[in-house]
């Protein structure tokens, strides 16, 4: 599968907007799992594949190149992977998302309680 770029047709849009590639990119498995485990330090291969529940290797190695070549995550020997500058504005800009959830859980589980 190709790297999302804007301007090219992704999945959800012939057009390739901007936010459609963004999204396209997210999607992908275990990518914002990635960029979660990269929002504090940069971490080696070995330490980012056991925080993400060990996942593959081969599918970790695809993820990282994806994100490097769309600028958001870079390598800095020898500490490891880190978030670009862009990667740590596209992070600090889910923020509002991740308080929204938060809210949304507590929301359902406050509802879930009135009804049992």
């Amino acid at each position: 599968m190709a790297l999302p770029k804007p301007g090219a047709p992704v999945r959800g849009s012939k057009t390739g907007r901007p936010i459609m590639a963004l999204l396209d990119l997210l999607g992908r498995r275990w990518v914002l799992r990635i960029l979660w485990e990269l929002r504090d330090v940069p971490l080696t291969f070995r330490e980012l594949r056991e925080r993400c529940d060990a996942m593959s290797p081969t599918v970790l190695n695809q993820r990282l190149r994806e994100l490097r070549d769309a600028e958001i995550v870079v390598l800095e020997e020898p500490s490891g992977y880190a978030l670009s500058r862009q990667g740590r504005q596209l992070l600090e800009a889910l923020m509002p998302l991740q308080r929204w959830s938060e809210q949304w859980q507590k929301k359902l589980a406050a509802k879930a309680d009135q009804d049992s």
